[in-house]
């Protein structure tokens, strides 16, 4: 994939921030006219350098306030430890994000739940239950300074 000149650069910080902003609006911040800037944005979803639009939800407010980093080790390192430990996690909905990653954990997730008694639930009853899990280490999120997940 060619390297992306200025303007594109600007067109994806511009969208990052407020992927609702008008294309006349989004023309005028970067400078091109409105059919220029289109035709940018259209070039950016084909290459597939924009993946999608969504909404960022405030998860406090739908309830689900307490939010954790879980770092999970599996008993073993097999293909099939790693595929069902994989597909147990997809059906929980307090999982928000799985990441298979290097170093001493197999996995790495992001979970939010309403409360700590939520959270004691999920670790417990579902993490706490899968055979596949060796060792579970929380790290409770107290506040986030810089968040750019959308």
């Amino acid at each position: 994939m060619p390297k992306l000149d200025r303007i594109s650069e600007q067109i994806l910080q511009e969208l990052s921030r407020n992927g609702r902003i008008s294309n006349i609006e989004l023309a005028d911040k970067v400078g091109l006219s409105p059919s220029a800037c289109l035709r940018r944005v259209q070039d950016l979803e084909k290459r597939g350098v924009i993946t999608g639009y969504r909404a960022v939800l405030d998860r406090a407010a739908l309830g689900a306030g307490f939010v954790a980093y879980v770092g999970v080790g599996l008993k073993d390192h097999s293909k099939a430890s790693q595929e069902a430990f994989e597909r147990a996690i997809s059906h929980a909905p307090e999982v928000r994000e799985c990441h298979n990653i290097t170093g001493t954990i197999e996995y790495l997730l992001r979970v939010e739940c309403a409360d700590l008694k939520a959270y004691k639930s999920f670790h417990t009853d579902m993490l706490g239950a899968l055979a596949q899990v060796n060792g579970i280490t929380s790290y409770v999120v107290m506040g986030s300074p810089k968040d750019e997940r959308a």
